[in-house]
């Protein structure tokens, strides 16, 4: 038996707001299409986009999406798999779970967008992701805060300072620590140092019980991030600073799931010293995590993006003016 399906379109009541708008006398005749004339001819009607910038991104975007179709000779099962995936990421995200930020954390993305927005300009701290769990209501402490609540957890000095390119101590600054056990905001002393005890970051999941979790699984890829203590860093006048230090010898430091590992971000662990106890009012002993905070300022950071963005758009052949970004 030969099925034959039609759905006709249903009979809508014409209203101002359903009626259709006029036709542009400046649209781009479309007929014949084909997967050879297809790119140019949604490429063209786009560009009836007023904004230099939305139509540069759409053109970029449609050029993209169709040659991954042709270079990959897509199926339609594999096109509807795809939708169906990024249906469910959309549906599971909410306020407290950011699926479409860890897919864009797992596929690298969102590391990639950091290194875009914060350059990293010469003698200043690397950047990296934010990861999938930050919040941005952690409490305001003191120097020397006890974040750590587990008893059974291996104790953690941190004694961080804060500077600038050139040396100069950054003091009463914000910075705002997110671990294993906790989170807080403290600010730099007049010595540029801030100081807390935490506990020593072991290895977690990201969520894995959703589609991104699924597409790991399919991707023989583990969830396990490595162990790390997150920094964000901001003052007026310097570009702001996501990062994290990771304690060496993690057995995931090599395979990070949302690619955040960067060398010059693994520390080595101390031990407390009994100067170093007494001066803080720590216990001899304990591990010890010191580092160099080096800020840019916005001037540099400014100046390296321009930079960079000139080289991008001379090897696109394209004019900074037109992509609004001089």
């Amino acid at each position: 038996m030969n099925i034959l399906n039609i759905n006709p379109i249903p009979h809508v009541k014409e209203t101002a707001s359903s009626r259709c708008a006029p036709i542009p006398k400046t649209i781009p005749p479309m007929k014949d299409l084909t997967t050879d004339n297809i790119t140019e001819n949604v490429v063209a009607l786009n560009n009836l986009c007023s904004d230099p910038r939305t139509r540069y991104i759409f053109e970029r975007l449609v050029h993209h999406l169709h040659d991954f179709a042709r270079e990959t000779q897509l199926t339609s099962d594999e096109w509807m798999t795809g939708i169906n995936f990024l249906t469910k990421v959309g549906q599971i995200s909410d306020d407290l779970r950011a699926e479409m930020i860890l897919l864009s954390n797992t596929l690298g993305l969102s590391l990639l967008m950091d290194a875009i927005a914060h350059p990293l300009v010469p003698k200043a701290t690397e950047g990296t992701v934010l990861g999938p769990f930050h919040t941005h209501d952690a409490p305001a402490t003191d120097n020397g805060y006890v974040l750590h609540d587990d008893p059974g957890a291996e104790r953690l000095f941190v004694l961080g300072t804060i500077k600038d390119t050139e040396g100069v101590t950054l003091a009463n600054k914000g910075a705002d620590r997110e671990g294993p056990d906790g989170r807080a905001v403290l600010r730099s002393n007049s010595s540029g140092i801030f100081y807390f005890t935490a506990v020593v970051p072991v290895p977690y999941p990201i969520p894995d019980d959703g589609p991104v979790g699924g597409m790991l699984k399919l991707l023989n890829r583990h969830p396990n991030r490595p162990g790390h203590i997150n920094f964000m860093l901001e003052t007026p006048g310097y570009d702001k600073l996501v990062t994290a230090l990771y304690p060496r010898g993690d057995p995931y430091e090599t395979s990070d799931p949302v690619f955040g590992v960067k060398e010059a971000l693994i520390v080595d662990l101390g031990r407390v010293d009994e100067k170093l106890a007494e001066q803080y009012g720590v216990t001899a002993g304990m591990k010890l995590l010191t580092y160099d905070f080096v800020l840019a300022s916005d001037a540099q950071a400014a100046r390296l993006r321009k930079q960079k963005r000139a080289e991008a758009a001379a090897k696109l052949n394209v004019d900074l003016a037109t992509l609004h970004l001089d």
